[in-house]
């Protein structure tokens, strides 16, 4: 009788242990005397819905004491089964009240989805965040390159926040007007002189239009001068322009020689002629006299002629060196 028992008050405590488990009846508890209307069906119907009632009840009881009565248990619910941080949200949305920044839970729940920070951003939108960029090389108009970095304290803008573009294009854009106002001014030295024309021109651009973020200030933290790119592309196209005329040059160097040549060639094919027809001289003698065209006496002229004609060739050429 006595095991029986036993086993009865076993079994008996044993649901019960299963039962408290199963409806969280401390978290019940707890809800009511925070004043937080929840029922007991309602955590049961969290279990089957596979919804860990601590992350719902526990959240919903620290808005209700921070005096944010519009969150209600069915939104945070809805919410976690997108999958969404319900404790990030509801922190959120207390800071944001305690710093009188109108934030609804739609939009802090869509900031939460959309995969942003939204506890972060309420902090950027009370206290501003100051991004350095990194160093941005611009050419000034004189040729002088200009090295600069711009601290952007920035602000969250929690209406654009979703669909907005990050801090990325933030320093993009201050980096693209930091080239396109060193790139305007006539001479390095008067960015050097006034620094602040730089953030002036570029915060006067509207770079936080489609961004997550708004602009606050823009400041030029540090100003180097560089190389002078003026001077060294000067350098790089004479240089080109050397190269230029010695291709030139040689090219017409080579087509001289190749007309010399071709003369050369010319005036051999032209000898080449020549000796060939004196060679055929003795054989037109020869003819002659078997023809009986010419005599002896005739050859002996003809060789007087060519005699004469070679000395007075001689004796000029001899006075045209005495001459030199």
């Amino acid at each position: 009788m006595d095991v029986t028992l036993l086993i009865l008050a076993g079994a008996v405590l044993l649901f019960f242990i299963i039962l408290f488990n199963f409806i969280p009846v401390g978290l019940w508890i707890s809800a009511v005397a925070a004043g937080v209307r929840v029922s007991l069906p309602s955590l049961v119907a969290m279990r089957l819905r596979r919804v860990p009632p601590n992350q719902i009840i526990l959240p919903l009881i620290k808005a209700q004491k921070a005096g944010i009565d519009d969150v209600t248990q069915n939104m945070l619910e809805a919410h976690y089964l997108a999958g969404g941080n319900v404790d990030r949200v509801v922190d959120a949305l207390i800071a944001a009240d305690k710093a009188r920044i109108a934030l609804p839970f739609d939009r802090a729940a869509a900031i939460d989805l959309a995969g942003r920070d939204v506890l972060d951003a309420v902090k950027v939108s009370v206290n501003p965040r100051v991004i350095q960029t990194p160093d941005v090389s611009a050419v000034a108009k004189d040729g002088i390159e200009l090295i600069a970095t711009a601290r952007i304290t920035v602000r969250a803008n929690l209406e654009r926040l979703v669909g907005g573009a990050g801090e990325e294009t933030i320093i993009a854009r201050v980096g693209e007007g930091v080239v396109s106002s060193i790139g305007s001014t006539s001479s390095h030295k008067g960015v050097l002189e006034n620094p602040d024309i730089i953030s002036k021109t570029v915060l006067a651009k509207g770079l936080d239009s489609g961004t997550a973020f708004e602009i606050l200030s823009i400041d030029i933290a540090d100003v180097n001068v560089g190389r002078n790119i003026g001077a060294q592309l000067q350098t790089d196209q004479a240089e080109a322009d050397k190269r230029v005329a010695q291709a030139k040059a040689e090219e017409r160097r080579a087509m001289a020689v190749a007309l010399e040549q071709e003369n050369r060639a010319r005036v051999e094919e032209m000898r080449a002629r020549v000796v060939e027809a004196e060679a055929e001289v003795p054989r037109a003698i020869a003819q002659a006299f078997r023809d009986g065209n010419l005599g002896i006496m005739d050859y002996y002229s003809l060789e007087n002629i060519q005699s004469d004609t070679s000395m007075r060739g001689n004796i000029g050429r001899a006075a045209g060196q005495s001459e030199d």
